[in-house]
């Protein structure tokens, strides 16, 4: 609900605050008084474009702040405001200010936002009808809304439609990304299998590579290895011309010990130590000669191990690094192989089950579109005595659901509301309808309908809508929008007596001159001026005895309407 709207420098406002009352908001004022430039400041903070010649002369920019309070009712809006990360508080506060050299900015409780957000959460906020703006009776979605809100079994099939559509579009997907993987594997199908078939022909083995490597250093070295290894053994057991071999030597230290034994024991301990180091030497000396004799210099085998070897670097240079990561590769392309292979399968269950779910989708829109066709006939003929109702006797009006072939997230049928105002005249879209007067009592039928269960935070906006209209139909169209409010918010400019009377809070708009410029005010109506405003409205400038004795009565009447209205309820169909 909208609290207050505080402007400066928008035309002839310099400064005005205004303060918004639930219920019926209206206000009057002479003819040129700035009653629709309030409601332009107000458009402003829907997102509606301004140009910087509504500036106000002298004055270098125009600000306007609006104060909406929110309850659970706005959840949809608070998800929106959620998604720019602006907290959703008790009131969301709107203030756009808009400079001559034409830059401007937005802020939506303090956070700044681009003028298509502002757009987009605009019809959560005011549902403008007027002259040029009929923004939320004009798009489908909420021409749609309005059909299914009032018909719990049209909620209940679209909810049906709603979760066969969504299983229907997944399907359809995956089916379709299918289509095109498949198209775009040729040449990875090749790759795949020369991958699979390079790698395993290969026949790797976890540390093959680390033997191969030990056995290459080997075999590379055979000559130097066998030259240093009979080296060592003839030096351990092989006399020379340079002496005796160190064997034969602790031989012979063995044999001076074992005959100093015989006559002293005290290099027992020395004895012992040698004889161990002799016992040691020979192990390793035949050892030495063992892997003499093991050496193998054979170039072939080491040409065979270095091509081996090729082959590993090789595949772990193209598949990871190592032989485990090159194994997991294979395992990899084994598995994209196998998939690409139960492409068909796979693409024949897609197909049954896409073909089963367009079978269902289409019961079910064909019911959604039956459905919609009679609650859309019913809603059409009380729409029609509601506009007969407002003065337009001769008008028609026929809200038309046509099947289409195309399957939406809503069915598939096509919405049309149209209208024609007088006989003779072609029915039209309302869209292409130019009289914002019809435009608004249209809206004021439609809302007169549903007000009961619309319990949206939405205020509605009305400007124009007593355009052409006098006498009975004028306290029709009071008693109607006297009804609408009884149920949400809604501001109303009327030159009217018979609207005015049915206000719950008066505005009185009026213009005077400040120094050398003219500036609108608004005030809010005390009971005794309300009296006065409404004899004016009714008779003229001139107001007399008679005049107000008539507008006290009209006030009395319209509060005896209003109390006649039905309690209200949060409850919806």
């Amino acid at each position: 609900m909208l609290q207050s709207l505080r402007v400066w420098n928008f035309a002839l406002l310099e400064e005005v605050a205004v303060e918004f009352g639930a219920g019926l908001n209206i206000l009057t004022g002479e003819t040129g008084a700035g009653k629709s430039i309030l409601i332009d400041a107000l458009g402003a903070i829907l997102g509606q474009r301004v140009s910087s010649d509504a500036i106000r002369s002298g004055a270098d920019a125009l600000r306007v702040e609006a104060v909406f309070s929110l309850d659970e009712s706005d959840a949809e809006l608070c998800a929106l405001l959620a998604e720019q990360e602006i907290e959703c508080e008790d009131e969301l506060i709107v203030l756009r200010k808009i400079a001559r050299t034409g830059k401007g900015s937005i802020l939506v409780n303090g956070s700044h936002v681009t003028l298509t957000f502002l757009k987009k959460i605009a019809p959560y906020l005011v549902d403008i009808h007027g002259q040029n703006e009929n923004l939320a009776l004009l798009r489908e979605d909420a021409q749609r809304n309005l059909l299914e809100g009032g018909d719990s079994d049209l909620r209940t099939r679209l909810a049906a439609y709603t979760q066969v559509y969504a299983d229907w579009k997944e399907k359809t997907r995956l089916r379709e990304e299918r289509a095109e993987e498949i198209e775009d594997i040729g040449e990875r199908l090749e790759l795949l299998r020369w991958q699979e078939k390079e790698i395993a022909e290969a026949e790797l083995t976890v540390g093959e590579d680390e033997e191969l490597e030990t056995e290459i250093r080997r075999l590379s070295h055979a000559e130097r290895l066998v030259e240093n290894a009979a080296e060592a053994a003839n030096l351990l057991s092989e006399d020379g011309e340079e002496g005796l071999a160190v064997l034969s030597a602790l031989a012979r230290v063995t044999h001076a010990l074992d005959e100093v034994a015989r006559y002293d024991d005290a290099l027992a301990n020395a004895q012992s130590m040698i004889e161990e180091a002799y016992i040691s030497l020979q192990e390793a000396s035949y050892e030495v000669r063992d892997y003499l004799d093991g050496i193998d210099a054979d170039p072939a085998r080491l040409d065979r191990i270095q091509t081996r070897m090729d082959v590993i670097d090789r595949l772990k240079k193209k598949y990871g690094g190592t032989i485990p990561a090159v194994l997991e590769r294979l395992s990899s392309v084994r598995s994209e192989l196998e998939s690409v292979d139960n492409y068909d399968m796979d693409m024949a269950q897609l197909d049954k089950e896409i073909g089963t779910l367009r079978k269902q989708l289409k019961n079910l829109a064909a019911e959604l579109t039956a459905r919609r066709q009679e609650v859309g006939a019913a809603l059409s003929a009380d729409i029609a005595r509601e506009l007969q109702g407002l003065g337009m006797a001769k008008a028609r009006f026929r809200i038309v659901v046509t099947p289409a072939e195309k399957y939406t997230s809503r069915g598939a049928d096509s919405l049309a509301m149209l209208f024609s105002a007088n006989v003779g005249e072609e029915e039209k879209p309302l869209e292409k309808i130019a009289s914002g007067g019809e435009l608004s009592r249209i809206a004021l039928a439609i809302k007169s309908i549903v007000a009961a269960r619309d319990t949206g935070g939405t205020s509605m906006v009305f400007d124009e809508i007593d355009t052409g209209i006098g006498g009975r139909t004028a306290q029709m169209v009071a008693e109607r929008i006297a009804f609408v409010a009884h149920y949400k918010q809604v501001l109303c400019i009327t030159h009217l007596p018979q609207i005015a009377c049915m206000a719950d809070n008066h505005l009185y708009i009026a213009k005077r001159v400040k120094g050398d410029a003219t500036v609108t005010q608004v005030t809010a109506l005390s009971d005794e001026e309300r009296v006065r405003e409404i004899a004016r409205m009714a008779s003229g400038d001139d107001v007399t005895e008679a005049a107000l004795a008539n507008a006290r009565e009209m006030l009395a009447g319209a509060e005896k309407k209003k109390t006649d209205f039905p309690k209200k309820s949060k409850t919806k169909n």
